[in-house]
């Protein structure tokens, strides 16, 4: 362990925790040539399961500051979607949000849960991160902003509250 590393975990032990909101888009697109979700798995029953139980998906979607595809892109949101519930629509989520740009560049967030996909405003854990966000821990409230079923085009908004230890690599900016 080196001496910044050893830094971040003293100050946690000793409450020097800092506490942060960031709020943005993931564009998630589920067709067509450009698609971002993909099917790498399902079981038996997943075909004739009203909630596709036992699907699982790869997501490598662009996370946007605003809304619209075309604002300024923070990184992408990669990980493992699991239809894992037999009777409701709630998926199994394990997500990495990467930053590539700003002053986050270069750190993760890790979120894991269940994503009750009927549910308006959804919450997940936020269990981890690397970089500025190291020993990062906190929720994530998520929703889906606008859905379009011709596309297959969704846009998911993210607020995620984070308590995190600054490491010196630079400040974590409420936004």
């Amino acid at each position: 362990m080196n001496m910044l590393e050893e830094e971040g975990l003293r100050n946690l032990c000793q409450g020097n925790e800092k506490f942060g909101k960031l709020h943005f888009y993931v564009q998630d697109v589920l067709g067509g040539l450009n698609a971002t979700v993909w099917e790498v798995a399902r079981a038996e029953i997943t075909s004739n399961s009203p909630t596709s139980f036992g699907q699982v998906r790869v997501i490598d979607d662009l996370m946007t500051a605003e809304a619209d595809s075309s604002s300024a892109k923070l990184g992408r949101a990669q990980g493992l979607v699991t239809f894992a519930d037999l009777e409701n629509s709630g998926l199994a989520m394990n997500i990495n949000f990467i930053f590539t740009a700003g002053i986050y560049n270069g750190s993760t967030l890790s979120v894991l849960g269940r994503n009750f996909m009927t549910e308006q405003n959804r919450e997940l854990a936020v269990v981890g991160g690397t970089g500025i966000f190291r020993l990062a821990r906190g929720y994530v409230i998520s929703s889906t902003y606008s859905y379009d079923t011709v596309t297959i085009y969704g846009v998911l908004e993210y607020t995620l509250y984070i308590a995190y230890v600054e490491s010196g690599i630079g400040p974590l900016a409420s936004h």
